[in-house]
């Protein structure tokens, strides 16, 4: 227990008043090549100490996963979500969910809206529209 005492209570704090961190930009002109190398070797220590420290929770935390499901909660017990709708059902305007998180799947509720404001993402419906209006002929000639 004295060796890490000693380490924490003496040698690091001598250790950092050595470092030759300039005042202002003017001191680095001033450093000597001996107190530059000790300042390119403390720096180096630091950067890569905090970036195998961190390394860890980016790769876990933070990094988007490249196979990362879109699907977390629609009709999960089927291998595939397919969906076929016939021309004929469609009204004039309708609204196809792309997000995922529509609660009327796979038509849109509008629940991209609250994903777009919070990522910033600019998310929208597909959106189908008749322009040709459909006749029914009657089978009755």
């Amino acid at each position: 227990m004295d060796v890490v005492a000693y380490l924490v209570r003496d040698a690091a704090p001598n250790y950092f008043a050595s470092v030759p961190i300039p005042s202002s930009l003017r001191g680095f002109v001033d450093l000597s090549a001996k107190e530059w190398l000790h300042l390119a070797t403390f720096s180096a220590v630091v950067g890569a100490g905090s970036y195998f420290a961190v390394k860890p929770y980016y790769e876990k935390y933070l990094k988007e996963p490249e196979d990362k499901p879109m699907n977390f909660d629609i009709r999960m017990d089927e291998p595939k979500v397919a969906d076929i709708i016939d021309v004929e059902d469609l009204g004039e305007n309708t609204s196809f969910c792309r997000c995922w998180k529509s609660k009327k799947w796979p038509f849109c509720d509008g629940s991209h809206n609250a994903h777009n404001k919070a990522s910033g993402d600019n998310l929208g419906s597909l959106k189908i529209r008749r322009k040709i209006p459909v006749t029914v002929q009657s089978s009755e000639s």
